[in-house]
């Protein structure tokens, strides 16, 4: 997802205003880091221009409102 905004909106590091969101899952601790099991999922999201990234615990809004927070 690439997303353009205006004024003093950008990416904390370089202002920047194009990002790109991506998924990961990590396994938790215990029984589910022994059996492989992917227990907590993250949004991620990346400026295009420098490349500074912010993990976001993955939640049933869309990518749009984390990538609001992103860019201030």
């Amino acid at each position: 997802m690439v997303s353009e905004s205006g004024g003093d909106r950008g990416c904390p590091k370089c202002g920047h205003t194009e990002t790109d969101v991506g998924e990961i899952s990590t396994t938790g601790g215990g029984l589910s880091k022994m059996f492989d099991i992917q227990t907590n999922s993250f949004k991620v999201v990346s400026c295009v221009n420098c490349g500074y990234s912010e993990l976001y615990r993955d939640t049933t809004s869309g990518s749009s409102d984390i990538v609001d927070v992103f860019l201030g």
